[in-house]
């Protein structure tokens, strides 16, 4: 990049919120057709800070107001694998620094008719990431194979596909999103490789929905901050109501970290952390037994070093 070349800054949105047991996404759609996430240029000229012109572009795209938002990642890779964000109106030439910010809410907002976005669930852009229900089955039937001719007799390639995705012994880790993404994007196995190359796509459907520019990259970079995040800052509060269900709350974690908790070592875990405690109230719409309705000590997660929730896997849910 020279001196000459335009630089601008454009700002993204990863927003989610709960809906029966899976994390939903706002997306907007391009006139292509491609999903995208909220996304503007910052102009310091009408707005004071990033944020502030962050909430003013999700707010003009899709009528909604951002709650709890924190700044995400810069994705300004002049070299970066996948292509540059884009900007309405920008110079040909022009290097856009992409700003990402993750914003949650408890529930997803009614958008309007006038605006052409929508909640989607999450998986549907990284299938291979819920392994709840069995369905990490898939990844030995659907990527490993591609993935493994992909890297051939290359010990490295080989390497990172067996850690990534934890095969032949490995552990899988739910926080290394953005890894596995970038090896199917590497070995070809999505949407997005062909279209930035301008090639055919051969073989099966790609795996999962593509998304406008790098857009994936940065909602596979929103996933995997959150699925860490949540184990030691109280953030998954903030996709849940005031008061909740312990069940609720361990539905939530699921729903995020994509896979089954031990629900007897995830109550008595928590129990030890001393982050909830009982209302005494009991929620009748569970559809059962009633159960009781628990709230978060927000001033006493402050005091704690890491104050995040326990994450206790099921047996017999991993291949």
């Amino acid at each position: 990049m020279n001196a000459s070349t335009p630089l601008l800054i454009g700002l993204s949105a990863v927003m989610v919120a709960m809906e029966r047991d899976a994390a939903q996404v706002l997306v907007t759609r391009r006139p292509s057709g491609e999903c995208a996430l909220p996304f503007g240029r910052f102009d310091p000229s009408a707005h004071r800070t990033f944020e502030r012109s962050l909430r003013d572009w999700v707010r003009a795209q899709t009528g909604l107001d951002i709650g709890y938002a924190e700044q995400l990642y810069t994705f300004g890779d002049k070299d970066r694998e996948s292509p540059e964000a884009t900007l309405i109106g920008a110079p040909p030439d022009a290097h856009v620094i992409s700003i990402g910010y993750l914003a949650l809410t408890p529930a997803p907002d009614k958008i309007g008719a006038d605006f052409d976005a929508d909640w989607m669930d999450w998986y549907r852009f990284f299938p291979w990431e819920d392994r709840r229900g069995g369905r990490a089955d898939r990844i030995s039937t659907e990527i490993a194979p591609p993935l493994m001719a992909w890297a051939g007799d290359d010990d490295t390639r080989r390497e990172r596909v067996r850690m990534s995705f934890g095969l032949e012994g490995a552990r899988w880790s739910e926080e290394a999103v953005l890894e596995r993404f970038e090896l199917l994007y590497e070995a070809g196995l999505v949407a997005e490789h062909a279209r930035d190359r301008r090639l055919a796509v051969n073989g099966a459907a790609p795996l999962g929905e593509a998304m406008a520019s790098d857009h994936r990259r940065i909602l596979a970079t929103a996933m995997s901050r959150l699925r860490s995040k949540i184990k030691y800052r109280p953030v998954v509060f903030e996709l849940l109501p005031d008061a909740f269900t312990l069940t609720d709350l361990q539905h939530t974690a699921e729903a995020l970290l994509g896979f089954h908790l031990h629900t007897q070592n995830f109550r008595r875990a928590l129990d030890k952390t001393g982050l909830v405690f009982g209302t005494g109230e009991m929620d009748a719409g569970t559809g059962g037994r009633p159960a009781e309705l628990f709230e978060v000590r927000r001033d006493y997660a402050r005091t704690l070093s890491a104050p995040g929730l326990p994450a206790p896997r099921r047996r017999g849910d991993w291949v």
